[in-house]
C-alpha cells in the first residue's frame, strides 16, 4: 500500500468529544452454524469515516445489513441517535436518519436522475393522507432531491436517464438517493467498486464533503483509498474483529498484516 498518512493533530483539553450517532454492542448474526458476524462492537461518530475492511466472506456486508435493519441480529444491541433500534425495521431506521448504499447499483434505470432522488425523498416522508395531490409536485420532496443532487455533483445531469450514466455516476446517484432522505448516518458498501482513477477521486472528494455532517461507515477493498479517507479502521476476519484503531496503528498491526494484507508471518 502506498498511502501516505498525514500526522493527526493532538486533541486539546477543551475539545468536545464527537457525538456517537450509531453504536453496535456485541452484535452477532449466525446462519445455522455459520457465524457471519461474531460479537462485533463499533461506534460511528459525526465527522468521522469508519472503514471496515476484510477479505471476501469476512462478514462486512452482513454487518451493514444488520446495522441497517435488513436482517435481524442473533444477539447484541444497536443504538441509533441514542435509541435502541435493535428490533426496528429497515424503513423505520431510515426514517430515523440512517441511509445506506449497496454493492450493486439499486437505481431505477428508466427514470431520470432527478426522479430517482425525488422518489427516495418521498419514501422517507410518506404522506398517505394526501392521496389527491400529485406526488411529483411535492415541494419538499423536490427540494430535497435537488439539494441531494447538488451535493453529490449531479445537478447538471438531473434530467438525464439514470441508466445512461457512467458506472461512477451511478454510484454517485446512489449516494444522492441516500442524501435525499436526510440521513445522519451513512453505511456505504463498496462505493468505489469498479471505478477508474478519476471516478475514485470524485467519490473521495464527495466523502470528504459529507464527512463533517455525517457519521460514515465505509466498507471498501481499495486500500489506498481507505488509508486516505478513514479516521478509524476495523478489520474483520471470519466474522470477528481482529483490530480496530487509527489507520497508522492498523497498518502496523502484525495480525492484520498476516491475516489481511497478505504478509508472511
Amino acid at each position: 500500500m502506498s498511502a501516505v498518512l498525514a500526522p493527526r493533530p493532538e486533541a486539546s483539553s477543551g475539545d468536545v468529544a464527537p457525538k456517537a450517532l450509531l453504536v453496535a454492542s456485541h452484535v452477532s448474526r449466525h446462519f445455522g452454524g455459520l457465524k457471519a458476524v461474531d460479537d462485533v462492537s463499533l461506534t460511528l461518530t459525526r465527522g468521522a469515516v469508519h472503514a471496515v475492511i476484510g477479505t471476501n466472506g469476512a462478514g462486512k456486508s452482513t454487518l451493514i445489513n444488520v446495522l441497517s435493519g435488513e436482517i435481524p441480529v442473533t444477539s447484541g444491541r444497536v443504538e441509533l441517535m441514542g435509541s435502541d433500534v435493535t428490533r426496528m425495521s429497515q424503513p423505520l431506521r431510515a426514517r430515523r436518519g440512517l441511509g445506506r448504499s449497496y454493492q450493486r447499483n439499486t437505481i431505477f434505470p428508466a427514470f431520470s436522475v432527478f426522479e430517482n432522488c425525488r422518489l427516495s425523498a418521498q419514501a422517507s416522508k410518506p404522506r398517505p393522507w394526501d392521496w389527491w395531490s400529485s406526488a411529483a409536485r411535492c415541494e419538499a420532496s423536490c427540494e430535497a432531491a435537488f439539494a441531494a443532487l447538488d451535493k453529490a455533483g449531479l445537478a447538471a445531469l438531473a434530467e438525464r436517464t439514470a441508466g445512461a450514466l457512467s458506472h461512477g455516476q451511478k454510484r454517485q446517484l446512489e449516494i444522492a438517493m441516500c442524501l435525499a432522505t436526510a440521513p445522519e448516518v451513512l453505511l456505504l458498501d463498496e462505493p468505489l467498486a469498479g471505478m477508474g482513477a478519476e471516478e475514485t477521486e470524485r467519490m473521495l472528494a464527495l466523502l470528504a464533503e459529507l464527512k463533517p455532517g455525517h457519521a460514515v461507515m465505509l466498507v471498501e477493498h481499495d486500500m489506498d483509498a481507505v488509508f486516505r479517507v478513514a479516521d478509524r479502521i476495523t478489520v474483520m476476519v471470519n466474522g470477528r474483529v481482529i483490530a480496530s484503531d487509527e489507520p497508522a496503528a492498523v497498518r502496523a498491526n502484525r495480525e492484520v498484516q498476516v491475516a489481511y494484507l497478505g504478509e508472511a508471518a
